[in-house]
């Protein structure tokens, strides 16, 4: 791993060249500021025995390429759940926000479950990663189907930049960031990708292992330009958990 996408300057997080997204190259990436989120709230909140199950990423305002503050605060600290948020401002204001649940881990429940999530049967990638033809992701992706071709799209993704200088990527921020490809990956078609997304929740029965993520596209809904997509995410041991997306119409980004 080398440039990470962000450096620390005071309170400040100093975005790299690299860090913006696909619409535009002076927009920050989105997937970006969820895993930033995930980041403040998992550094301030986290504790064994306390699951992250749910993290839910508004995006309501597109932000230029500059520095970032992430505020977090603690909503309700029970017995059994710890719920914190966390809010991402530029000098322009608020550009984002997250809310997090975590869950007092305990014994299984035996038994047997009516519906079970099945593994897919995707194998680990073993060739290069692709390019894109008008953006190049900053992160190695490995599509298995084309956006033209009919049936789920699915995806393997791995992070190949750090997301804050000098600082690992924990399994619970590399599922954040991981997650907001539920919105390319459920909405896009054989004219390219026509919705930008607004928010996207994850919920997790348990925190991935390993670099790879698996995505795979479940499910597609939109009229009069919303829409709404869910995608089940990998790893190469099995499902771990789910995203929903909702977005809205937008012209295809074209370089």
């Amino acid at each position: 791993m080398s440039s990470a996408f962000f450096a620390r300057k005071r309170d400040e997080l100093v975005p790299a060249p690299h860090a913006h997204g696909p619409w535009s190259p002076d927009m920050l990436h989105g997937r970006l500021l969820g895993g930033l989120a995930a980041r403040a709230i998992e550094e301030r909140y986290a504790e064994p025995g306390l699951h992250f199950a749910r993290l839910t990423v508004d995006l309501f305002r597109n932000s230029p390429m500059m520095p970032v503050t992430v505020e977090t605060a603690l909503v309700r600290d029970g017995r059994r759940i710890r719920v914190a948020d966390a809010t991402i401002t530029t000098e322009q204001g608020v550009i984002g926000r997250a809310a997090a649940v975590l869950l007092r881990q305990g014994e299984q429940p035996g038994g047997t479950r009516s519906v079970v999530t099945p593994a897919w049967d995707a194998a680990p990638p073993s060739g290069p990663p692709e390019r894109g033809r008008y953006w190049t992701p900053p992160f190695d992706l490995w599509r298995l189907a084309g956006w033209e071709r009919p049936g789920p799209g699915r995806a393997w993704l791995r992070e190949t930049y750090p997301l804050v200088e000098d600082e690992p990527i924990t399994p619970f921020v590399r599922a954040a960031l991981a997650a907001d490809f539920a919105s390319p990956l459920s909405n896009a078609g054989p004219e390219g990708l026509r919705f930008i997304n607004a928010d996207y929740t994850l919920t997790m029965g348990r925190v991935p292992e390993g670099e790879l993520i698996g995505v795979e596209a479940t499910g597609h809904l939109s009229a009069a330009g919303v829409a709404t997509g869910q995608i089940t995410l990998h790893d190469t041991t099995g499902p771990f958990g789910f995203c929903v997306v909702t977005a809205v119409a937008n012209p295809a980004p074209t370089g």
